[in-house]
């Protein structure tokens, strides 16, 4: 018995040595693993649910999910690829980029161009119209063009009138006329003077009152006044109103006729606000009729309008298009396309790696292989699925344009963390609701202790009452048909009913 005791206690010894032997031989081993271990200890634990709410201990959130670990890696102040990397830059790996999708484009120069498309209205040009009144008051003689649409050509007879007035100014240059003649051979230079000046200026007056030359001339001819006189067409065109009818008594605010040259027309376009910066006077533009099947009309914009249209929020903008054989009608709608100005070497990208969130855009960058850096930009003018890149980039740099919204998530959630924990630095981490810490098992029923003041009980009623509920042994607590009475069989665990 006693030799089995002395081996045990030699066995033991021996292991006591190993071991001590053991630490002692092996020092750098030791001294080098307490660095990793406490590199790989936990800063805090985060809710998986949302980053702000942390916990200095493991806890779960409200769902049961447990709080993620946050190393110090994670929680540092630098981006996830180590000191020097911007905030909120991200690593992935080559093979979890190809998994998810992600695809590049580089930033270049090109010349961007726009082609709006829109609707347009026909319309009469405003330059080319001409509304006819009388110079004086009288009666309409005859109408020689009675009726719109019809075409009329420069010195058509429209209308003849008769005016006393009219009478009168035919009068007064017959006598002029022949005083003229009359003292034409006065020895006076003075006497001739005047005579001239007075046929000059009955002339003036029957050419204020649009008396017609040809009739003017018909009266130093014929030496006779002339009862009605005619009125005629300033222009080729087409009538588009007539206001008075024969033997109408007509006054200066009486409009005779409106008379439209139509060899060139307007045409109005709506543009909306995101398209006007395109817009220029002097653009070219294109536009097709459903009314004249195979036929393109070519024109340029003449002005743009300084103000919007109240009802559509848009500009309007006035083309011109020469109107060959009368085939564009004013009031007609047509298919407009604006060939739009263009914006020579502009730094873009695709619209597609644009991230827009609100206040600022902004694009992630590619730093290196599965490096990918958050970085705000300000954008231009967009064309083709292309913006114009003014501030933020240069030519050369790579961007994603699929899959950012991933990458985006996960930076946020590393720039949030690392601006969360700056355990380092002395700063205080930001208050968060407590967590909920782990389940435990219930605690042993305890008996509640009777009221202090008990009230008279409100009787059962009888048939009413929820299976396992009995309301009257509450008192002063009875709902109607409801009371507290123990009902066998239908206790819950941990709860007898008729306490």
């Amino acid at each position: 018995m006693n030799a089995r005791i002395r081996i045990v206690l030699g066995l033991v010894a021996m292991l006591a040595v190993g071991l001590v032997a053991g630490y002692l031989m092996a020092p750098g081993e030791r001294q080098g693993a307490s660095p990793d271990l406490e590199e790989r200890r936990p800063l805090f634990y985060r809710n998986p649910m949302n980053p702000a709410v942390t916990s200095p201990i493991p806890a779960k959130d409200e769902m049961g999910m447990d709080y993620v670990p946050v190393y110090r890696e994670e929680g540092s102040g630098q981006g996830s690829d180590g000191p020097g990397s911007p905030s909120g830059t991200v690593r992935i790996d080559p093979a979890t980029a190809q998994s998810i999708g992600v695809r590049t484009a580089v930033v270049e120069r090109r010349t961007l161009t726009r082609v709006i498309h829109t609707s347009g209205r026909v319309d009469y040009d405003e330059e080319r119209l001409a509304r006819l009144h009388p110079k004086t008051e009288g009666w309409i003689e005859k109408l020689f063009i009675d009726a719109t649409g019809q075409p009329v050509q420069q010195g058509t007879i429209l209308l003849s009138i008769y005016s006393p007035d009219l009478v009168q100014s035919q009068e007064e240059y017959l006598l002029a006329y022949q005083n003229m003649k009359a003292v034409s051979d006065s020895p006076f230079e003075h006497i001739r003077k005047g005579a001239v000046d007075l046929l000059e200026s009955s002339h003036q007056r029957l050419h204020m009152l649009d008396v017609p030359e040809h009739q003017i001339h018909e009266l130093e001819t014929t030496r006779q006044v002339r009862k009605s006189l005619h009125i005629h067409s300033p222009f080729d065109g087409v009538v588009v109103a007539v206001g008075a009818r024969q033997g109408q008594y007509v006054t200066p605010e009486t409009e005779l006729y409106s008379i439209a040259d139509l060899s060139e027309v307007w045409v109005y376009v709506d543009v909306f606000d995101a398209e006007l910066p395109w817009v220029n006077a002097g653009d070219h533009a294109e536009m097709t009729l459903k009314g004249v099947p195979g036929r393109t009309f070519g024109g340029l914009i003449r002005y743009v309008y300084p103000y919007a249209e109240k009802e559509t929020r848009t500009v309007k903008v006035r083309l011109e298009f020469a109107n060959p054989g009368g085939l564009l009608k004013p009031e007609t709608f047509a298919d407009v396309t604006i060939h739009a100005g263009r914006l020579v070497n502009a730094l873009v990208i695709p619209t597609e790696a644009v991230l827009r969130s609100g206040a600022r855009d902004h694009v992630f960058v590619v730093r290196g292989e599965g490096r990918f850096e958050p970085r705000e930009v300000t954008l231009g003018m967009a064309s083709d699925n292309l913006v114009q890149v003014l501030k933020g980039l240069k030519q050369g740099d790579v961007v994603v344009t699929s899959a950012q919204f991933l990458i985006d998530s996960e930076s946020k959630l590393r720039e949030a963390t690392a601006k969360m924990m700056e355990v380092g630095d002395g700063q205080a981490a930001p208050e968060a609701p407590a967590p909920t810490p782990p389940a435990r098992s219930a605690p042993a029923r305890k008996k509640a202790p009777p009221a202090p003041h008990p009230a008279p009980a409100t009787p059962a009623v009888p048939g009413h009452d929820m299976p396992g509920m009995d309301m009257a042994p509450t008192p002063g607590h009875d709902m109607p048909g409801m009371d507290m009475a123990p009902t066998p069989g239908h206790d819950m665990p941990g709860m007898d009913m008729g306490k």
